[in-house]
């Protein structure tokens, strides 16, 4: 699908430019180009120059011609070669080559200079990185990543449709493995469920995803951990099976984390879902326009010390969602910043018991005038399947 010219969203960049007095800026990662553009590459090959005033420049390689002119928003798409006969070098020399002269015209440059993560391109498997040549290439840049971590926190209404998709994706994969998860079934197996409903139902979503690409962690039982990889534990009656689970709906990600289990939950699971839940929902019922960030995190953690589940948990209780799964703003009890209308917030506390074993709840919320609206349907807590 063709997404319309987010003008608020650009217009926003454009103003925080001038406030930085950037000419222009010379942007890589794919969750960037994305946000300035709409377009979302194949293979990370890609860059965009977007001045303060006048038309953005897209590089990309020849073979994403038709997708550029599908997707972006830019009519200036300047074409690299992904082989040149004539030039040895990885296609990603001929991207800079590209963005020097499209970034030549303008004084000041803003590039991505303290950026820590990006999101993947469309083909996933090997994300690209780029060398100092890059940087180099701009000696006199400023950093742009704080400047682009601002526009971002605040989404518009059309990125806020675009998560809502991702959202409903999620929710529905969910309530696909529900019906179908089964005691002995290995995590891996309930992942594969998971993974095939989002590619293969979310691609051409209500006929207007392109493609959706699924990501997850599923742990089951004493698998349960604050991170470690999928395995071949098997399903058990009356304990939970965990989804970390992730939705990336052409570019705009869905970060959930839900709880299945066949069969009656047992008692100490039981217990840890009445604690985790309270300090859920209190977490929530705090998350307004003005109210502290580091006090979020506070509280959080403070409760589940109480609670009997000191240090926990060892992750992030909440982060940004939007053209990354995980994206700025973290709140953190030692930093700062106030929540603001128009963030989207995936709120995560969990606790994890020693040897394994534990829970996590997670959803998508946007941050409203009154509070926060949760952005998909399937519940929190432990959700139990049907027999």
């Amino acid at each position: 699908m063709t997404w319309p010219r987010d003008d608020a969203k650009l217009d926003r960049v454009r103003a925080l430019m001038a406030e930085a007095e950037l000419d222009a800026l010379v942007v890589r990662a794919p969750d960037n180009v994305l946000y300035l553009t709409n377009f979302w590459g194949m293979k990370g090959y890609d860059a965009c120059v977007f001045p303060r005033e006048g038309e953005p420049v897209l590089i990309t390689i020849e073979a994403s011609e038709e997708d550029a002119a599908r997707m972006a928003w830019t009519e200036d798409v300047r074409l690299i070669r992904g082989y040149d006969p004539e030039d040895p070098r990885p296609p990603l020399a001929r991207t800079l080559d590209a963005a020097v002269a499209g970034a030549r015209d303008y004084e000041r440059v803003g590039l991505e200079l303290s950026m820590g993560t990006q999101a993947s391109d469309r083909m996933v498997g090997e994300p690209t990185t780029f060398t100092a040549a890059w940087f180099d290439a701009f000696p006199e840049s400023a950093d742009a990543t704080p400047l682009l971590v601002r526009a971002r926190a605040i989404k518009t209404e059309q990125e806020v449709e675009r998560l809502r998709l991702a959202n409903e994706i999620a929710a529905s994969a969910m309530e696909h493995v529900r019906d179908r998860l089964r005691l002995g079934m290995k995590e891996a197996e309930a992942a594969a469920l998971w993974q095939g409903f989002v590619h293969g139902e979310g691609t051409g979503w209500e006929g207007t995803v392109e493609l959706a690409l699924p990501f997850s962690l599923v742990w089951a039982g004493r698998g349960i951990k604050t991170f470690t990889a999928t395995g071949d534990l098997p399903v058990v009656e009356g304990e939970p099976v965990l989804f970390e689970i992730w939705v990336c709906a052409d570019g705009y990600w869905a970060d959930h984390t839900k709880n299945l289990v066949v069969g009656e939950l047992k008692p100490d699971y039981v217990e840890l879902e009445a604690v985790l839940m309270g300090v859920y929902e209190a977490a929530l019922d705090s998350i307004r326009p003005g109210e502290s960030m580091p006090a979020l995190d506070r509280q959080i953690r403070e409760q589940l010390h109480d609670a009997g589940y000191p240090g926990q948990p060892t992750h992030p209780i909440c982060h940004g969602v939007g053209a990354r799964a995980h994206e700025p703003p973290y709140p953190h009890q030692a930093a700062g910043g106030e929540f603001a209308e128009g963030m989207v917030l995936a709120v995560e506390p969990g606790a994890y018991w020693p040897g394994g074993g534990g829970l996590r709840v997670e959803d998508n919320f946007l941050v409203t005038a009154d509070g926060v609206e949760k952005l998909s349907a399937f519940p929190d807590g432990v959700v139990q399947c049907p027999t």
